[in-house]
């Protein structure tokens, strides 16, 4: 015997002892019926503990109950508040169309012997429906179903109605016992507690939510007017130098026009891309070229703010099976963000381009910026996420993350001596015969000799 069964026996023996007047029902149960509602409840209680899912784990007490009382079938009617009415959310056993009563059948309050059991807030039960007059017989002739009795127990959680637990058709064809209405009863508290408990989880997550879309919305919103006021500085000054023929002035304002409309197309790509699933077009191209676009993009920002940008590639770095343009996308994010992390002057951004032992593809980023706070590290890539308070919105990191996952790899942060240093690899696949590049190039050297 399993130390299960020892246990439950222990417990069986312990009801048998504490039997009274007040207690008929357990008085008429033998040691094995007790041995098996113990070992029954054990388990329904392990449901409760490990199992969030509310459908799965209704789904289990519900066939609990119907194995431990020997009934054909079993359902879980909830209580739409809203309506005031009982719709099937589980049912398990025997029924010909399962699928048929969630869609169609709808119980009021007092209609059929759930709906009455609903109502009264009383266990019913019934050994012949065909002498009832409650009976509904609507879900019979929907499912193909022929129910014979039933016994329905009101699902309370401190005294409000969540719903309806059913039993149908004891197996042996007779009527269910008191000791299947009293266990019943425990397992239709043991539900009317995990659905009460899952809204509330619910209700949580939905306002966390609200909240965090609020706090996103806020942060967008924000990000866009900075871009916009930078707009419409740049135009009234273009204007102004219009009017006056001041063509000096507008070559000097052209340049900050330009950057505030880059801007805001980098910002409406990483949102499209943080919202929009797609899948990576991948083919056969060159990451070092891929690599040494993105580096003359930012070419000129990077030579006002006195950032030096460095690449280094080792040999068979090339080709590489990726999308051009999201790989493109995904860099640009990590470059920007490491230049505007850089002091002035003396800023350094490094890009290492190697290949590892099993094929795979890397690109590492280093700067010597501040790095990144313990605290941070664990949000890096979370949607909305940022630590740059109004220069940030939060979905630069979180698409490139996004976008090396679509590609099959990874992109992590790794631990650094100083400045943040972020690593990209991308999966080895069928690709064509290696390319050779040389060791090390700075940016100028590099754009002009591709």
């Amino acid at each position: 015997m399993n130390s299960e069964a020892t246990h439950s026996d222990k417990l069986s023996d312990l009801f048998a002892d504490q039997l009274d007047e007040k207690q008929p029902w357990l008085q008429e149960a033998s040691p094995e019926e007790l041995r098996r509602i113990v070992v029954t409840m054990h388990r329904v209680h392990s449901f409760m503990a490990i199992l969030t899912d509310l459908d799965l784990l209704l789904e289990r007490i519900g066939d609990e109950g119907r194995q431990v009382a020997q009934a054909e079938a079993a359902s879980v009617m909830l209580y739409d508040e809203k309506t005031e009415e009982l719709f099937f959310h589980v049912v398990l056993g025997d029924k010909s169309s399962p699928e048929v009563l969630k869609k169609e059948i709808r119980l009021k309050m007092g209609q059929g012997i759930a709906g009455t059991a609903a109502q009264s807030r009383q266990v019913i039960h019934v050994p012949d429906v065909s002498r009832d007059s409650r009976f509904y017989s609507g879900a019979d002739d929907a499912s193909q179903f022929q129910t014979r009795n039933l016994l329905a127990v009101p699902m309370m959680e401190r005294g409000r109605l969540v719903g309806v637990l059913e039993l149908v058709n004891k197996v042996d064809g007779d009527a269910f016992s008191a000791m299947d209405q009293h266990v019943l009863e425990v397992f239709s508290f043991l539900a009317a507690t995990a659905v009460v408990n899952a809204r509330l989880i619910e209700t949580q997550i939905k306002h966390e939510r609200l909240a965090a879309i609020g706090q996103a919305i806020a942060s967008l919103t924000h990000h866009i007017k900075n871009i916009i006021t930078g707009l419409g500085s740049s135009v009234e000054l273009i204007d102004l130098a219009v009017k006056k023929e001041d063509f000096p002035l507008i070559r000097r304002i052209w340049p900050i026009l330009f950057r505030s409309t880059e801007r805001i197309s980098r910002f409406v790509q990483d949102l499209l891309l943080a919202a929009k699933p797609r899948k990576a077009f991948l083919q056969t191209c060159r990451l070092h070229e891929i690599v040494m676009e993105v580096c003359e993009d930012v070419r000129e920002e990077c030579e006002n703010k006195g950032v030096c940008l460095e690449v280094k590639a080792d040999e068979n770095v090339d080709p590489v099976s990726a999308d051009p343009d999201l790989l493109s996308r995904c860099l640009l994010n990590l470059v920007v963000n490491a230049m505007e992390a850089v002091p002035p002057e003396k800023g350094c951004i490094t890009l290492t381009l190697f290949k590892k032992e099993d094929g795979c593809r890397c690109v590492r980023i280093s700067d010597n910026g501040p790095g990144i706070s313990p605290q941070v590290r664990p949000h890096l890539f979370d949607l909305f996420y940022s630590d740059k308070g109004s220069r940030g919105t939060g979905l630069g990191l979180a698409s490139s993350c996004k976008i090396a996952q679509e590609h099959g790899g990874t992109l992590e942060v790794l631990d650094s001596d100083q400045g943040a240093c972020f690593l990209l690899t991308l999966p080895q696949r069928e690709e064509e015969p290696d390319t050779l590049f040389g060791e090390s190039y700075d940016i100028s050297e590099a754009t002009e000799n591709p």
